[in-house]
């Protein structure tokens, strides 16, 4: 017996619910590449991404997703051999130190750990003993989405200016741009990335750097710099350059729809409903977390993401089990454990295009399934998130 039927629902951290709208833009038949509505349309983007990275800088649009555009920030300022510091506080920052070393940059890793943020006061005091300027950049997610941590991106940017270090700061805003705040250039941020697939509501397939004019400085030397990827490149008078050949125009239309809808909504507004949308979230993980069960990842509640929530499941019960119900039963598609959680945790995303039916509806999708499966848990999940939302939105 099955209680679902019509549209899957996505409570992944990416790709995310796209709205009809985004999908309808779409529909539609292709731009002439060479015109004036071609030119309008990409720096109608690149302004706006501008917008959303908080930046005077440059930005770009690559035909990628956020892996891509790791190696796009990387090759742009790194030269073979220079040393980066990778601070660790889940899976992702780790990946795009990876991805550096195998471009063949030398990397170090901060430790951290996968159930806490990183540590300012750390990074400060590693860059002080870095006497000889050795490393060039330092690299860390503004949210990790494996571990559902939200790391302090200003501190971190303070942190490094009173080390006096020249590093550059490179941030991941992957799972947070257009959710959360972000300030590159109040944050002292030197280049930035992201995709479309999360909170920008696009389809997989579309990846932004923006970077300021200390990295533009820094890739005039980058020895790692390839023909797709480079920002001059880029940057080059015919109109095509900006994309290293045909541009995405499909795809392009679907961004241009999403960030319309976003910039109607407010950013500030958009900000506030994930943050209200993940107390939701964490209120009914708190009433279930009674059970002695289940447990947040993320040990300090002020280190846990708005978009995004890791919820560990102990040993003896089956995460595995729990999403499979979810989404054969009902409909609802959790977000598995990944890297050292892998079938150790469940993970519900809220972010993008997400309202409080459908984080109120996987919510109850959840507490239904721990019910059915008998996995013990504390009663009034859904209760209280109701309730969490109810004192926060006033009638």
């Amino acid at each position: 017996m099955v209680v679902r039927a019509g549209r899957e629902f996505l409570a992944i951290p990416g790709p995310t619910t796209m709205p009809d709208e985004v999908l309808q833009a779409m529909h539609r038949p292709a731009l002439d590449i060479y015109s004036n509505e071609m030119v309008q349309l990409t720096d109608g983007l690149l302004g706006d991404l501008k917008r959303l990275f908080r930046t005077i800088g440059q930005t770009y649009i690559y035909i990628a997703n956020g892996h891509g555009a790791w190696e796009a920030t990387l090759s742009n300022t790194l030269s073979r051999g220079d040393k980066i510091l990778v601070l660790e506080s889940g899976r992702f920052a780790i990946g795009w130190g990876e991805a550096a070393a195998a471009m063949g940059a030398t990397v170090e890793v901060l430790k951290g750990d996968i159930r806490r943020a990183v540590r300012p006061a750390e990074v400060e005091a590693r860059l002080r003993q870095d006497t000889q300027g050795e490393i060039k950049a330092v690299l860390v997610v503004q949210v990790d989405t494996a571990s559902g941590v939200v790391n302090d991106i200003p501190a971190i940017g303070r942190a490094i200016k009173a080390a006096g270090h020249d590093a550059l700061f490179m941030v991941d805003t992957v799972a947070s741009l257009g959710c959360m705040p972000f300030e590159m250039d109040a944050w002292g941020v030197d280049v930035a990335m992201s995709g479309s697939q999360k909170g920008l509501m696009t389809p997989p397939g579309l990846a932004f750097v923006a970077a300021n004019d200390r990295a533009r400085e820094r890739h005039r030397h980058a020895g790692l710099r390839t023909p797709y990827w480079d920002w001059t490149a880029r940057e080059g008078l015919e109109h095509y350059h900006k994309y290293a050949g045909t541009a995405p125009v499909h795809l392009l239309f679907a961004l241009r729809k999403a960030l319309d809808l976003l910039f109607a909504e407010g950013l500030e507004a958009s900000f506030t409903r994930h943050r209200l949308l993940a107390r939701a979230v964490r209120s009914a993980v708190e009433a279930w977390a009674q059970g002695d069960v289940l447990e947040f990842n993320i040990l300090n509640a002020a280190e846990r993401s708005d978009t995004v929530s890791t919820v560990r499941v102990s040993t003896g019960y089956d995460p595995v089990a729990l999403q499979a119900y979810c989404k054969g039963k009902c409909g609802v598609v959790l977000g598995t454990g990944i890297g050292d959680l892998s079938g150790k945790a469940f993970r519900i995303a809220h972010m993008g295009h997400v309202n409080a039916p459908m984080i109120l509806g996987t919510l109850g999708v959840v507490e239904m399934a721990l019910r059915a499966l008998r996995i013990p848990h504390g009663e009034g999940g859904t209760a209280a998130a109701i309730r969490s939302l109810a004192d926060a939105v006033s009638a």
